[in-house]
This record gives structure tokens, sequence and C-alpha cells, in this order.
């Protein structure tokens, strides 16, 4: 049995199809392949981790990120022109095709937490995954306060004292 060339067989893949004019095909191009399939893409962890802290904030019952350490420093960042982030609370770690997250919240006193966690996960994985097109593969809350209704908010101890 011989082979011939894959030069010379027209269902080869690196063959270029013709029509009946004996013009090439649009479909195949000189680069092989279609556009969207030549390339990497690439997303980094930050932008993952930007994508799941706004669409938690989102949440009604979120009252914020991050635990009480990292809202302190954070108040204080907030004060620099473009220093507010939306990362705090949440951590991200991405892979080719997959990423897991794992989130860090308080919530508002009154709220059924489970159900808070529960609309946090779904609201999350939907933006993270419609955004970037990689499959979330967990979600893991953890609740780290509680924000009662009589509390200062960590924002406005940020404030001036001086009127």
């Amino acid at each position: 049995m011989t082979e011939s060339p894959q030069q010379n067989r027209p269902d080869s893949p690196g063959a270029a199809s013709r029509g009946d004019d004996g013009r090439q095909s649009q479909l195949t191009k000189r680069g092989g392949g279609a556009p969207a399939t030549r390339g990497r893409t690439t997303i980094a962890d930050g932008v993952v981790e930007k994508i799941a802290g706004m669409a938690a904030r989102d949440v009604v019952g979120v009252h914020a990120m991050g635990s009480g350490l990292s809202r302190t420093f954070g108040a204080v960042r907030d004060r620099v022109p473009g220093g507010k982030s939306v990362t705090r609370g949440v951590k991200a770690e991405v892979g080719e095709s997959q990423t897991a997250l794992d989130l860090e919240i308080v919530v508002d006193y009154g709220v059924a937490i489970s159900e808070v966690a529960r609309d946090v996960r779904e609201n999350v994985i939907a933006a993270v995954e419609r955004m970037t097109g990689l499959e979330v593969v967990e979600v893991n809350i953890a609740v780290s306060d509680v924000k009662l209704p009589d509390e200062d908010d960590d924002e406005d101890e940020s404030e001036s004292r001086v009127q």
C-alpha cells in the first residue's frame, strides 16, 4: 500500500480546498485554521478576582468583603486616589481552562447567611464564566463577620473628625 504526499491529498489538514473555478477557498487561509484559533489567551488571577469581587458586592446582604484587618488596611488604601481595591476578600487560582475562588465576606445582620452565600456563589460563577470563558470549579465562601445595625462602618472611620 502506498500513501501519497500530504500536499497532493485535498482532504489533508494543510491542503487548500479549491472550488470549481480553481481558486483557494475563503475558509482555509495560509495561516492555517480560523483566526479565533490562532494564538492563546491568558487571564491573570487579578482579572478574575476583580470580576468575582464586583459580582459578590452586587448581592443583597453582603455588607463588605474581607476580614476586619484587610478592611482596616483597605480603608487607608481607599483614601489614596485610585487605591480602592475591589479584590479585597477575593483570592483566585486560574488555570488554562478552570478557576477556583475563595471569598471572605461580611454579611448584614438579619439576613439568612446560607441564602446570601448561595446567591453570592451563583452570581460570581455566572459573571466569571460569562466574562472569561473559564469554568469555575468551586467558590468557597467564608463569612468573617456580621454587620450589626448600631456598628459604625470602617469607611466612616476614615472621615475627618473635624467638619
